[in-house]
């Protein structure tokens, strides 16, 4: 009897257990709208949108399968909801820095991305803080971090809903929902200067921070993508004077310079600069020496490009240099005596090519800069 009882016992646990496992067994089977993710680098900023793709299979789609306004979905808590966006569980959007939508701001992090369809032609985009519910069944507009109104597009038809990142740019793209015959764009704009500033002030507390070229090239970006010239200037002159790797070389002295002539700090940017020169190549100098053509330092452009002569006589491309520097002053007769020098030693057929077709101008007594 005591063992019929076990028994007993023992097949209502087995009864038990398997009925908790057939109601809590998930199996993973294909879905008829295949999830997909896409994304896009803006800057240093990824973004990315993972949706679930449903076709037109010859349904109508606007204001018919996605209805037009918000609607009660009769399920869920939400008394209205908007459309999801794709299909199946939340269409989900990152960024991984702090943003503006079509000129709105919203902060990093994930969104549920939902959408409300008018028959003019327009779209209400919906960033909800609530991305890991299933759809739009339960929708709380509480919950909004960010609505903003779009206009739909007409376009050829495209049979499965898919999500493109467009005409991307330094700091923006346009996101693109296309489904059937429209599309709903949405513009993605980041302050790449902002985030890639705070992103290089993290670094250089940390392993990066550990190495000269970090601090040269955090110094150079900041001078050239406005930023904080003061804060550029003191990474600049850590690799300059500072404690652990103090070195001067032709490209923080460089960079130092423009750092003080963008200050209008004129005579101790030159200053520098002419220390520059004295661990410059014959190269780094004979661009240096283009850069001030280009600033209209005529004078100054042909006492470097003298230097340079001087201090790498017989290499190239000195003579090179020396014709541009006369040519930019109108002296035409000395550019092209240095310009034959210069084909004799020009090292490939690129710049002999370049040569011959200066030498042409110069005869006819135009300025090969």
């Amino acid at each position: 009897m005591k063992k019929m009882y076990l028994k007993g016992v023992v097949l209502l646990a087995l009864v038990f257990t398997f009925s908790n496992i057939a109601v809590n067994a998930q199996l993973t089977l294909p879905q008829g709208s295949q999830l997909a993710t896409v994304s896009q680098r803006i800057g240093i900023n990824d973004v990315s949108i993972e949706y679930s793709r449903p076709s037109v299979n010859g349904r109508e789609v606007w204001g018919k399968l996605v209805p037009y306004g918000m609607n009660n979905l009769g399920f869920g808590t939400a008394k209205e909801s908007p459309w999801r966006a794709g299909a199946n569980g939340n269409t989900v959007i990152k960024f991984e820095d702090d943003v503006k939508i079509e000129g709105s701001a919203l902060s990093a992090g994930k969104y549920g991305l939902h959408m409300i369809i008018q028959k003019n032609n327009k779209a209400t985009l919906i960033f909800s803080k609530k991305h890991t519910a299933w759809g739009s069944y339960f929708y709380n507009p509480a919950d909004d971090a960010l609505r903003v109104d779009v206009k739909m597009k007409d376009v050829d038809h495209t049979e499965q809903l898919t999500y493109t990142f467009d005409d991307v740019s330094a700091n923006t793209a346009m996101a693109t929902l296309r489904w059937e015959k429209k599309a709903i764009p949405f513009k993605v704009e980041v302050d790449v200067p902002k985030v890639v500033l705070n992103d290089i002030r993290k670094n250089l507390e940390n392993s990066p921070g550990f190495s000269r070229q970090t601090w040269e090239q955090a110094a150079n970006y900041a001078l050239n993508n406005g930023g904080n010239l003061d804060e550029a200037l003191g990474w600049i002159n850590a690799t300059i004077s500072g404690v652990f790797f103090s070195k001067k070389n032709y490209n923080n002295l460089n960079i130092k310079s423009q750092i003080l002539a963008k200050q209008g700090e004129m005579a101790e940017a030159s200053k520098v600069m002419d220390e520059a020169l004295v661990y410059a190549s014959v190269f780094q100098i004979h661009a240096y020496g283009r850069q001030l053509i280009g600033q209209d330092q005529k004078e100054k452009a042909l006492a470097v490009f003298k230097m340079n002569a001087k201090k790498f006589k017989g290499q190239w491309p000195v003579d090179f240099g020396l014709s541009r520097g006369y040519s930019a002053l109108g002296d035409y007769k000395k550019a092209l005596k240095h310009l034959k020098i210069a084909s004799k030693r020009a090292p490939d057929q690129p710049n002999k090519d370049a040569i011959v077709n200066f030498i042409e101008q110069l005869k006819k007594g135009e300025d090969i800069n």
